[in-house]
């Protein structure tokens, strides 16, 4: 009934995997000495991608946590969630819109529970990354190296 034709547009996730990860607690035991838990934490995202064989890409999401009490540092942890991704069938801009919203929000579900489990066994309490809306984050990337600053017009259709 369906005919298979070169044209068909295909994502396939070939490996997920931890490429780095890394937790510090540099001022413990004395951090665990204070009654009151209020740290100041910084988020940290960013992703890469390189070409693998053929249509395969490695794409790399990079979650950073830092948590610090006034400026004495509480804890760091770090992960490089990686996976090889085979994408066919996609012209360039389709391409650049899967490596940067696709493929981040396939990683990010690993990256947050190894942060949350890293965390955890640190000794600190539960902490949850909350949801990340990396539509969002790309079209921002886009607009940014495009020229077009948050104050300007940056609906989905533009024209240059």
């Amino acid at each position: 009934m369906s005919e298979k034709n070169d044209d068909t547009k295909q994502i396939i996730i070939q490996k997920l995997y931890i490429k780095d990860s890394s937790f510090e607690s540099p001022n413990t035991p004395e951090v665990f000495k204070g009654a009151e838990w209020k740290p100041k934490t910084d988020l940290n995202l960013s992703s890469s991608h390189v070409p693998f064989e053929d249509d395969t890409h490695e794409v790399t999401l990079t979650v950073t946590v830092e948590a610090k009490d006034n400026d004495k540092a509480i804890f760091i942890a770090e992960i490089k969630q990686s996976g090889l991704f085979q994408i066919t069938g996609y012209d360039e801009e389709e391409l650049e819109a899967i490596i940067g919203i696709f493929c981040p929000n396939t990683l990010f579900p690993y990256a947050r529970e190894i942060i949350a489990n890293m965390i955890a066994k640190g000794g600190f309490p539960e902490f949850i990354l909350q949801p990340i809306n990396f539509d969002a984050l790309y079209k921002e990337s886009k607009n940014r190296a495009a020229g077009i600053s948050d104050n300007e017009d940056s609906s989905e259709e533009t024209t240059h």
